[in-house]
């Protein structure tokens, strides 16, 4: 929980700083986030560390290209926050009834981000550490925004496994077959010997925000198994009176 609560934190950060029109003092970044400032300035520390902000010769803060690649989901970061919460108890039971490792991810420039996760307890489990970015071509969460929401790709198609898709056809067929079954699929695309599937989350306006996904060993995650994992993850609900704002499916 700790860990989830930094994260928190530190996207607060990244839509207060984008929301800001002039650079921000540490006080500022303090008091929109409500924390001492020791604790702000620890987290703007770590921010333009890893690239999301820079301080100027006045000790104040801006951000840079990476937090406009955020803006361009379409989605504030503290919607993704909200979605983020209300999700979690469904990749709980995502764990629950597969019993493997259960993900959420956001669309970030040409790659996905992973805002959450919850491991598999079983000793051999697939690792996609919170915080990470993927491609889109060759990852489940990738082409569920792909198929059904707005990004879009351009080649070249990198190979990162015998599988991997790398011309712009077989991208597109896939994408054909994604949307027909309602969910992706990554066939050991992105890493050998891990299958993972997925499906999206749309706002009340219909507009696609995250994606929520299962992911497991090919030794256990067969041909049928995949299927069976599609399914859970596509009927699976979220109670509605935890929705707001969400959708599990496009609103007509």
């Amino acid at each position: 929980m700790r860990l989830l609560q930094s994260l928190t934190r530190g996207l607060e950060a990244l839509d207060f700083l984008a929301a800001s029109r002039e650079p921000a003092r540490l006080t500022d970044v303090a008091e929109a986030l409500g924390v001492d400032k020791s604790n702000a300035s620890h987290l703007m520390k770590t921010l333009v560390a890893a690239g999301y902000a820079t301080q100027d010769s006045t000790r104040r803060y801006q951000p840079t290209d990476k937090i406009t690649r955020h803006a361009t989901i379409g989605h504030s970061l503290i919607d993704i926050i909200a979605v983020k919460e209300a999700w979690r108890p469904i990749l709980e039971r995502f764990v629950a009834e597969t019993g493997e490792c259960a993900h959420m991810a956001v669309l970030v420039g040409s790659r996905v981000w992973y805002i959450d996760k919850i491991d598999s307890s079983l000793p051999l489990k697939v690792d996609h550490p919170i915080g990470a970015l993927a491609p889109l071509h060759c990852t489940a969460l990738g082409k569920a925004f792909l198929a059904f929401g707005d990004a879009q790709v351009d080649g070249p198609f990198p190979s990162f496994t015998p599988r991997t898709l790398t011309t712009r056809r077989a991208l597109d067929d896939e994408i054909a077959r994604t949307r027909a079954r309602g969910y992706s699929i990554d066939n050991e695309e992105f890493a050998p010997g891990i299958r993972c599937v997925a499906r999206p989350i749309y706002d009340n306006q219909g507009r696609m925000i995250a994606a929520v996904g299962v992911s497991g060993p090919s030794v256990r995650v067969t041909d049928e198994r995949l299927a069976e994992l599609g399914h859970i993850v596509t009927t699976v609900s979220i109670p509605a009176s935890q929705k707001g704002p969400l959708h599990e499916h496009q609103p007509d």
